[in-house]
């Protein structure tokens, strides 16, 4: 009799790309790369790397995102001591995020000046607003699937929208400014091989 192999419960994981965000590194609190990186991979995750020392790394894995946040964040605990959220998009995801951005004309031209935070879960409306209150004329902010968008065009380090928006959007989050966005897709694309 013929196998029919469509009735056999064999299930073939692909591997996924994760673009590891770290919240809060930099200052005191460091996670070393090159270590971070040898500890990823001796835990299974394949092609790891890691981007600048400020809490960025790349892996691909066959696990869901929920046992890639709790190895990675074990991991993290146990060898330097780092307690913060981890978020773990995958490179598709990330392609959207790139892809909604309402800023781009400002990504294009001054990518420093846009940054996009990715959202633990979704803000309040109110908080929202209670942001967009402090932006200056010019500058932008704007939601979208779990993503905020900040587009600060006179400087994001000046900027009172920016200085307010951690304790003002009412989630946990971890921003980065559009030149890591586009080179953290860049990396997940090498990753993905």
């Amino acid at each position: 009799m013929a196998r029919q192999w469509g009735r056999l419960n064999f299930l073939i994981m692909k591997s996924t790309v994760y673009l590891i965000l770290f919240r809060g590194v930099g200052g005191k609190t460091q996670l070393p790369t090159q270590l971070l990186r040898e500890a990823l991979s001796e835990a299974g995750f394949e092609n790891v790397a890691t981007y600048i020392n400020s809490g960025n790394a790349i892996v691909r894995s066959k696990l869901g995102r929920e046992k890639v946040i709790e190895n990675i964040g074990n991991i993290c605990r146990e060898k330097f001591a780092f307690e913060k959220a981890i978020f773990a998009p995958t490179l598709a995801e990330w392609e959207e995020l790139i892809s909604r951005n309402p800023f781009a004309k400002g990504a294009k031209t001054e990518p420093k000046f846009v940054h996009a935070a990715v959202l633990e879960t979704a803000p309040k409306k109110e908080d929202i607003e209670a942001v967009r209150s402090f932006a200056a004329k010019g500058e932008g902010f704007e939601v979208i699937d779990g993503v905020a968008y900040l587009h600060t065009p006179h400087g994001f380090g000046t900027c009172k929208m920016a200085e307010k928006f951690d304790k003002l959007i009412g989630v946990t989050n971890t921003a980065r400014n559009w030149n890591t966005v586009l080179k953290l897709a860049e990396l997940g694309r090498v990753t993905e091989g």
